[in-house]
């Protein structure tokens, strides 16, 4: 009777450019599989490195270092288990993506990745040559086993290569990327070829990397990404052992303690908490300090901040002026308190005078506008950034995708810091992603369950509180207006004409293109944020900053 092959798929979360870090975790993961009794452990894509590395692989030490750090897991895989694990690998003045084979001592075979992604947030084509000739299938245990990487399985090609050249498995180490849409995505591609009846293996990366957030969710399959089984779930690192039978050439035992993957809110919320808790995690800052204006942004930063990091690294600073109502300092200290976090004031009403003093003369015949609403903006960040100085933690911005697309945010002022994990939620999903939290423990949360955000905060008109009775419609259309008009614009790269037929004012929404447009420069000098949607700011979407073009 033949022995099954066991498999340990790893689930782990490599830090980008921390070879030395990285080659620990897969030291750790190898370790693990021998204690599990596996014959074979599999690692994500381009993982002694980390991916994406970007730039990061033109620099000749940093791949001399993944390759040699490949080079000694090979050596030490004599005596078992093997060992599936990617990186880097430079060959005739030529960089591959690739994933390695270890085995016996030595690495026994090395896939180059044939499908390089080149769209949205990959540009793998200007760093990687894809690779060429056979397909790779490796008999280990009476098993014939292929290779092939992320992307590589969101077309046939490789696949039906594989399949073609005697494979009875297919192991695929992935770093794919996360957005709300994924498993959608994964389904329509991956069921392609279904029909080749290849069972595969599909082990993702976890964590954030700056915009980028991998979920992990981990899976087997002997069919379709319908009948796959999570194997450590998502948002964790882990790992877990599969079984494949040589003679039936199926995996055993599936369906039987399947990861289920989170949905809707519950996996939006917790994919912003791990982009921004590893950003600040493997930046090595102690936590961070945001400005808590007793508004709805604010209040749901903080309480993503305080699930990511817990409530003691998380530091609420608000910083009042004339303008700021009594149910503004109410519920910025109630949510504050709700969550655990450290609370102060500032008040800047004595700097804004000084800075009215130091200008007076020059503004001497004008009336106040928007230049004083701006001081108060940049007066609160120059607050925030001299406690990141003093006491290094990080600015958190608090700025939604809204906001960030029409330039209702100031420059050097509300939209300063290191990373915005709202940057990529409309106005709209932040109310909504505000009332899940309070009716739900998110998983992995290190904050106090139950209502953290003040009902107040929710229900009341949105308003910056720059001048007197100010409302956000004041200056913009309702949210769910505006909102409708740039996912549009943005999301979709809808014409004009598109978005009229759903009846909405014509001057409006050429308005809103306009100052889409023209808030260009703005967003290129924002701090990074969590992509979750399709097109996020920053790696998705690529507009010039002078640029005259209206659709008119």
């Amino acid at each position: 009777m033949s022995k099954n092959l066991r498999i340990l798929a790893a689930q782990l979360n490599p830090v980008v450019g921390d070879i030395g870090g990285n080659l620990v975790l897969a030291r750790a993961a190898v370790a693990e599989a021998k204690r599990q009794g596996a014959d074979l452990a599999v690692l994500s894509e381009h993982f002694m490195l980390g991916y994406p590395a970007e730039d990061l692989v033109l620099k000749p030490s940093a791949v001399d270092l993944s390759m040699a750090a490949i080079e000694a897991l090979a050596r030490e895989t004599a005596g078992g288990p093997a060992l599936v694990i990617g990186g880097p690998w430079r060959e005739d003045g030529r960089l591959y993506n690739a994933a390695f084979f270890c085995a016996e001592g030595r690495i026994l075979a090395r896939h180059d990745k044939r499908e390089l992604p080149n769209y949205g947030v990959f540009d793998e084509k200007r760093h990687y040559t894809p690779g060429e000739g056979p397909a790779v299938v490796v008999p280990f245990k009476g098993v014939n086993i292929g290779l092939a990487i992320c992307e590589d399985i969101w077309f046939d090609r490789v696949p039906k290569a594989v399949k073609a050249a005697g494979a009875d498995l297919l192991l695929v180490p992935n770093a794919s990327p996360w957005r709300r849409s994924i498993q959608d995505e994964r389904a329509r591609a991956f069921d392609k070829w279904s029909a080749l009846d290849l069972p595969y293996l599909f082990v993702n990366q976890m964590g954030g990397q700056d915009e980028l957030v991998f979920d992990g969710a981990s899976f087997a399959t002997n069919s379709t990404h319908g009948q796959r089984c999570g194997l450590v779930g998502q948002f964790e690192t882990g790992y877990a052992v599969v079984e494949f039978d040589p003679p039936t050439k199926q995996f055993v035992g599936l369906g039987q303690s399947c990861a289920p993957d989170l949905e809707g809110w519950a996996a939006e919320y917790r994919a912003a908490m791990q982009g921004l808790g590893d950003y600040v995690r493997k930046n090595k800052f102690p936590g961070v300090v945001l400005g808590m204006s007793g508004g709805i942004d604010s209040a749901i930063t903080a309480a993503i901040a305080a699930d990511a990091l817990g409530p003691e690294k998380v530091w609420c600073v608000m910083m009042p002026s004339k303008y700021t109502s009594d149910h503004s300092l109410e519920d910025a200290k109630a949510c504050a308190v709700a969550l655990g976090c450290r609370y102060d004031i500032i008040n800047i009403h004595p700097g804004v005078e000084a800075l009215g003093q130091m200008t007076g003369p020059m503004f001497a015949g004008r009336k106040p506008d928007i230049t004083e609403e701006n001081i108060q903006s940049r007066l609160r960040a120059v607050t925030l950034m001299a406690l990141s100085n003093k006491f290094g933690h990080m600015v958190v911005t608090t700025g939604n995708k809204s906001e960030m697309a029409v330039g209702y945010a100031t420059l050097y002022g509300d939209m300063c810091g290191g990373y915005n994990a709202l940057k990529d939620f409309y106005k709209t999903e932040v109310f909504e992603l505000a009332k899940w939290r309070n009716e739900n423990a998110p998983p992995g949360a290190l904050a106090p369950a139950g209502e953290v955000i003040p009902t107040r905060i929710i229900t009341k008109p949105p308003s910056a509180e720059l001048r007197e009775d100010q409302k956000d419609e004041d200056s913009l259309p309702p949210y769910p207006v505006l909102d409708d008009i740039l996912r549009g614009l943005v999301d979709l790269e809808e014409d004009i004409d598109d978005i009229l037929k759903r009846g909405h004012d014509p001057a409006t929404v050429r308005r809103i293109e306009h100052l889409v447009y023209i808030a260009e420069y703005k967003r290129r000098q924002a701090p990074p944020g969590v992509k979750v949607g399709g097109k996020n700011f920053g790696r998705d979407r690529r507009y010039p900053i002078t640029n005259r073009f209206r659709d008119d």
